[in-house]
């Protein structure tokens, strides 16, 4: 069985504010993981290089240790403080954009960003660079609590601004929040997407939907011993129990609230 870790980030900043701060990792930190990744023999795949090598698209194979490198949202430090580092080292990415979000989005603007957002020409500056532009919706909802119309607006737009304003095709996806449902699963595959990340804290394996492909979650309280583990594959279960937890009990309350929405007529 193939194993891959596939990583997932968000902010990278030594000053978060209050709404990114439980997933925001400082450079340093950063710096120090990659540099181990490096030291460690992992090779970087972006997502669509990954589910390519799998799916034995175009020849291509899995090198001896592969590792997928994520971040969500697109937050403007991964242009100053991210992408730097990944140059330095050599590695490829994938960065999820919520498309109305984007810095300069203007009357394609929705949503609430959560900070200083990266806008249109430095996600195609990044994506010059070798990183990979996936899509995260365009308001980043709950898309398993939208109505069909409305999630179907979400995953479009987004995937029809992204290869707008980037100019190259774009084919894998994150859920925002991480949700999804089998509703919505039919949906991204209908929108033209061929792989999709959940989080599920797991090592991501070749028998994974590729639609709720699983990630691990890197954040504030990573320490280096942690995120060591987590990449070699060493006591994943134990490292991210209370997350694991938590998705486990989300997922029942929102079945629940999505039922109780379909009887009322809601959805």
């Amino acid at each position: 069985m193939t194993r891959v870790p596939i990583l997932m980030y968000h902010s990278v900043t030594d000053t978060p504010n209050a709404d990114t701060r439980p997933h925001a990792v400082r450079p340093s930190d950063l710096e120090e993981q990659l540099a181990y990744l490096k030291e460690s023999g992992f090779t970087p795949l972006t997502l669509g290089d990954l589910v390519a090598a799998l799916n034995k698209n175009n020849g291509r194979s899995l090198p001896d240790k592969p590792i997928v490198v994520t971040f969500d949202d697109g937050y403007a430090d991964f242009h100053s403080h991210a992408l730097p580092l990944l140059e330095r080292y050599n590695f490829p990415a994938t960065v999820f954009l919520t498309s109305g979000w984007v810095a300069d989005a203007g009357k394609d603007a929705a949503g609430r960003p959560l900070d200083r957002m990266l806008s249109w020409g430095q996600a195609r500056e990044a994506a010059q660079t070798g990183i990979e532009i996936g899509g995260h919706s365009h308001s980043h909802p709950q898309l398993d609590q939208l109505r069909m119309e409305d999630l179907r607006q979400e995953l479009r737009k987004n995937k029809g601004l992204l290869e707008e304003k980037i100019g190259t095709p774009v084919a894998t996806m994150a859920y925002p929040y991480g949700y999804s449902s089998a509703r919505v699963r039919r949906e991204v595959r209908k929108a033209g997407y061929f792989a999709a990340c959940a989080v599920s804290n797991t090592i991501a394996a070749d028998r994974h939907d590729m639609l709720a492909i699983p990630r691990l979650t890197v954040g504030k309280h990573t320490t280096i011993n942690m995120f060591k583990r987590a990449v070699e594959g060493t006591a994943v279960p134990l490292i991210y129990l209370r997350e694991r937890i938590l998705t486990k009990g989300y997922a029942v309350v929102r079945r629940t609230r999505y039922g109780l929405q379909r009887v009322r007529g809601n959805v």
